[in-house]
């Protein structure tokens, strides 16, 4: 908004007969706007894309079977999030309640104190520990406990407040605001009690409570926070075959792709290149009942005359399955997939989504940029040697 409110050219650009400093609209409407498109009518419009630079073919595969390759992988797409700890996290909750009772207090008779505690000294408890270097562990579990405690508290004096007063004190989203301190309150009580416990659906960011911690166990980002995204690439074009903020496991979306792309092409494909965790028992039966060779070794010991061409194959796959991980490190580092800056669950989606398509877009356009060129190379050179005869002898 501020870059159409101070460019002219943007402002011609959308229709505007003279430049104007005042805002065309409120900010709040491009949320608006980037809810009316799913990830699903995305996916539509991605799907559309490819059927309309690889129509259909009439003629099956040869010899009526499976044909094309189908290369499946999984990545995060990391949310807009710092990274999460106990003491920040209720730390942000404390304030979060002390602002709530703030909008509440005036609208109720209560005089005095607001809180049951004092806030500058539960500000200076926090930050005590969040300024060391590097805090000890007992100190660091006894804020964190402390904290938990003017939360619980200030939660009780908000719900004394608001049980005088009636129910559209609070905005609705101050309300699933409330719910979600409760939620979190209710979970660090849970994990400092039983460190141990497995708690499901916990919660590391205040806006956006959607977003799930997911275990990578990968060099430099062993825990991610975002969306987790199953990948499928088709001859160069990439489709999301899954998406969502809690973790999966990638091995059950095998049978889904290849359901997929039966539907998309009419067969199954002729291979599947995945790696290690995709290679479970139930997606090597569903792969041999409809003739699909999974990459990777057979079960079993394999014999002398085999060994060697099995090798030659693995390395084959493993030269070919790359293009996956290429279309994963362009998403994230051209097309903004490593940062996904909204924060509703539903327009983060989306945005993934977007940068898909975008990225296909880009590939179809240079698909054909490079067939255009190449005829128009092909043509210039018949044409050279039409008129100078001379040039292929010398060739």
């Amino acid at each position: 908004m501020e870059n159409i409110s101070e460019n002219p050219y943007l402002q011609y650009f959308l229709g505007l007969h003279e430049f104007q400093t005042k805002p065309l609209f409120d900010t709040s409407m491009m949320t608006y706007f980037r809810k009316r498109f799913t990830a699903d009518d995305v996916a539509a419009i991605n799907e559309e894309l490819y059927r309309r630079v690889h129509p259909p073919k009439d003629e099956p595969p040869q010899g009526g079977g499976n044909g094309g390759t189908l290369v499946l992988d999984a990545t995060v797409a990391p949310a807009d999030v710092r990274y999460p700890t106990d003491l920040s996290l209720l730390n942000e909750c404390r304030e979060n309640v002390e602002e709530l009772i703030d909008t509440v207090w005036d609208k109720s008779e209560k005089r005095g104190h607001k809180t049951s505690y004092n806030r500058r000294k539960a500000r200076k408890r926090y930050l005590k520990i969040a300024k060391l270097r590097k805090a000890k562990r007992k100190a660091v579990k006894q804020a964190v406990s402390e904290q938990l405690d003017y939360v619980e508290r200030g939660l009780s004096d908000l719900d004394n407040l608001l049980a005088a007063l009636p129910k559209d004190t609070l905005k609705h989203r101050q309300w699933e605001r409330l719910a979600t301190l409760r939620s979190v309150a209710e979970q660090q009580r849970t994990h400092l009690e039983n460190p141990q416990a497995s708690i499901p659906d916990r919660i590391v960011n205040l806006r956006q409570p959607h977003v799930r911690p997911i275990v990578r166990g990968k060099a430099g980002h062993p825990v991610e926070f975002g969306q987790k995204l199953g990948f499928s690439v088709v001859d160069g074009y990439t489709f999301i075959d899954a998406q969502s903020f809690d973790n999966f496991n990638e091995g059950v979306t095998l049978i889904a792709s290849a359901e997929k792309y039966k539907v998309r092409f009419g067969h199954y494909p002729e291979r599947i290149l995945a790696d290690t965790i995709y290679r479970n028992r139930e997606n090597r039966r569903f792969c041999k009942e409809h003739g699909i060779r999974l990459s990777g070794p057979r079960l079993g010991r394999p014999k002398a005359d085999e060994l060697e061409a099995d090798r030659e194959m693995a390395y084959r796959d493993s030269c070919d399955r790359n293009i996956v991980e290429s279309r994963n490190g362009i998403a994230k580092r051209r097309y903004g997939l490593d940062r996904i800056l909204s924060y509703l669950s539903c327009t983060a989606k989306t945005e993934a989504a977007l940068v898909v398509l975008a990225m296909n877009a880009a590939h179809c356009l240079q698909t054909l940029l490079r067939t255009f060129f190449a005829r128009m190379f092909r043509l210039l050179r018949f044409a050279i040697l039409r008129f100078f005869p001379d040039l292929a002898v010398i060739q």
